[in-house]
């Protein structure tokens, strides 16, 4: 069963686009819907073999693409690989910048070593791909790009480096999206709430098994997100349906960013909750299946 994108069949033929972190994940994802519809998809992270692997199941699902392993916080290599997936393609259409990564930790006891780093592979990294995908190629023929960042609204217990480098990938979003306006160039972003990734596998699997049910309940549609609900919504802001749409991000999170607290309040668990899983490859984390194995989740 191929992949069942909401998008019209052929919606990004002929077209290029680069999606970074895209050797699993949400970016896994999004990559597998935007060449299911005729996009020629450009994979970007850091490990070749994962890279290699995605590029592998697009080909058998007839689609295109290709890979370049790269470390977005570098800058002089950014540059370099632009360059050279422009030598390749006349022009980028879309970039997706959905690489990145954080650890769980209280604020006192994040070194600054480890606070730079998380922000330099949330915020950093994606300026400079939208930077260099601007200057070389958008700048001129126009394009569109999104930011995927995190819901951090009320803050980010436990999250607070990720948290700043999302809210900074907010207000960058804004500020790409009326200088390169003139450009034709439209900057978006998508706030993911608990989403069930890979991703979460790179936790301790205790950690998650603790948190998850608490997660759940705290959102008003009762459920965690799937993969393609995200990538439903980045495939949109790259269409040309979206072409009114700029500096805005858009919270995909079953309502949690709106969660009142107040005892006058209290949240039932939603019922209808009806899920859009349109990924044909979609892996589910471990512990997840485990939890709902216990019906825990």
């Amino acid at each position: 069963m191929p992949y069942q994108s909401q998008l019209r069949p052929g919606s990004f033929a002929g077209q290029v686009h680069i999606v970074t972190g895209g050797g699993s994940g949400i970016g896994r994802c999004i990559a597998h819907e935007l060449a299911s519809l005729g996009a020629h998809v450009v994979l970007v992270g850091r490990t070749g073999g994962k890279l290699q692997r995605v590029l592998a199941e697009i080909e058998e699902d007839g689609g295109t693409g290709s890979w370049h392993s790269l470390d977005i916080r570098d800058e002089e290599h950014v540059t370099e690989t632009v360059s050279g997936i422009l030598r390749d393609h006349t022009a980028i259409h879309g970039l997706v910048n959905n690489a990145g990564g954080q650890f769980p930790s209280a604020l006192e006891q994040i070194s600054a070593r480890g606070f730079e780093a998380v922000v330099r592979s949330n915020l950093l990294g994606g300026f400079l791909m939208a930077r260099e995908v601007y200057k070389q190629c958008m700048k001129d023929s126009g394009g569109a790009i999104v930011n995927i960042t995190a819901d951090n609204a009320g803050g980010m217990p436990l999250m607070g480096h990720s948290g700043a480098a999302r809210a900074g990938m907010d207000n960058l979003t804004e500020t790409a999206a009326v200088e390169w306006a003139a450009s034709g160039v439209r900057v978006n972003a998508v706030a993911p709430g608990y989403i069930l990734s890979s991703g979460f596998d790179t936790y301790d699997p205790e950690f998650l098994r603790q948190l998850l049910p608490g997660f759940r309940d705290s959102i008003p549609l009762y459920r965690l997100g799937e993969e393609a609900e995200i990538s439903a919504a980045v495939c949109f802001l790259l269409s040309d349906a979206a072409s009114y749409l700029t500096g805005q991000t858009i919270r995909i999170d079953g309502g949690s960013s709106l969660k009142h607290h107040s005892p006058l309040w209290q949240t039932t668990p939603a019922r209808n909750r009806k899920r859009f899983d349109g990924f044909h490859r979609r892996e589910k984390p471990a512990v997840v299946t485990e939890l709902e194995a216990e019906g825990k989740l």
